[in-house]
């Protein structure tokens, strides 16, 4: 390859719209993950040789094909989370790459639509004879009624959004009474149908993907909720995720390899590789599973583009297998630039 392409970083800027207009809306800390490391992105992708330019996509879409068409770029580091604020609109955004014809990396379009509706990804799921857990959607706070083969504890969530928002330590709920109170939680933070599910007791698996026709599974890590307080439930909450202070942050570690037997992490891999063909993957996914207590694997979201900072659990994984930091962005600049040349 040659190593003097010019890569341009096309990611979601919150912070300085939200300092200009003293929002104090809810803002994805997730949308701004990137926003904060962008340097750092950078300059590990100028390691590998390549040359580096960034633009932050705020409300003006013109602005943006504006950048993509006088940039002169060879290939698009797609780190946008969404647009508007809203989720789903990061399909979009690479849409917009597909039309103007221009290598990016990640997830195309059409996968990043379908996989953050998290009731239709079950619904495929379980039509493929996948297990996950027993769900249904609410669409009308105003009449909650729950289906009777659907048994507590629930766990709720919103239906079209990723990074653990909306969840918290009121998520898993016991009764109709928790149930009401938790889905108007999180529909006044998101504004979207809301999602409730069986929760699963077990271990938390993330099972990190990288690749497109030939794709590889790298090694399995786990989320140890040992460190979190008693009265805590076992799940990746926001906070978990987000808040670095939180009891929840410092108490749920990412340990990688996970400690499997060697006949469950092989059918673990096995599984998410099916799964990531099945949802057309290509570039880098995360498929999260719980292993209940007679090693069942329930999945429970296939995540297109996820995390891949420093500290995120795709680069811990990447990094047990052998990856640099700077290394595996190469790899997904590698994999972006494969794609499009396979597609067009």
């Amino acid at each position: 390859m040659n190593k003097s392409l010019n890569v341009g970083i096309i990611y979601t800027e919150i912070l300085s719209e939200n300092k200009n207009n003293n929002n104090s809306n809810f803002i994805d800390l997730s949308e701004t993950e990137y926003e904060y490391g962008l340097e750092f992105i950078k300059e590990n992708i100028q390691t590998e040789g390549f040359s580096v330019c960034s633009f932050g996509l705020k409300k003006d879409i013109k602005e943006l094909i504006d950048f993509i068409q006088n940039s002169n770029l060879d290939v698009i580091f797609n780190l946008c989370e969404s647009y508007n604020h809203v989720s789903i609109n990061e399909m979009y955004i690479a849409g917009i790459y597909e039309l103007l014809e221009i290598p990016y990396t990640g997830n195309r379009s059409w996968t990043l639509g379908t996989l953050i509706k998290k009731w239709k990804v079950k619904d495929i799921l379980e039509k493929y004879g996948y297990l996950t857990p027993k769900y249904q959607l609410i669409t009308d706070l105003s009449n909650i009624e729950i289906s009777e083969n659907i048994k507590y504890p629930l766990i709720v969530k919103p239906s079209k959004e990723d990074a653990s928002v909306g969840i918290n330590n009121s998520s898993i709920v016991n009764d109709i009474n928790e149930l009401k109170k938790q889905a108007e939680y999180v529909y006044n933070l998101v504004k979207q149908p809301i999602l409730v599910e069986e929760y699963i007791d077990g271990r938390e698996l993330n099972v990190a993907i990288l690749g497109n026709n030939t794709p590889e599974v790298l090694p399995i890590s786990e989320i140890d909720f040992s460190g979190l307080p008693d009265s805590y439930p076992k799940i990746v909450t926001y906070s978990a995720k987000w808040h670095e202070n939180s009891a929840e942050y410092i108490g749920t570690q990412g340990v990688c390899p996970a400690k499997l037997d060697k006949e469950i992490e092989d059918s673990l891999k096995k599984i998410s590789l099916e799964i990531y063909k099945i949802f057309d993957c290509s570039g880098y996914a995360r498929i999260d599973i719980r292993l209940d207590n007679n090693y069942n694997p329930y999945i429970l979201e296939v995540n297109p583009n996820p995390d891949i900072s420093l500290d995120a659990g795709f680069y811990r994984s990447a990094k047990n297998a052998g990856y640099t930091y700077s290394g595996m962005l190469k790899k997904i600049i590698e994999l972006g630039l494969e794609n499009f040349k396979s597609i067009v």
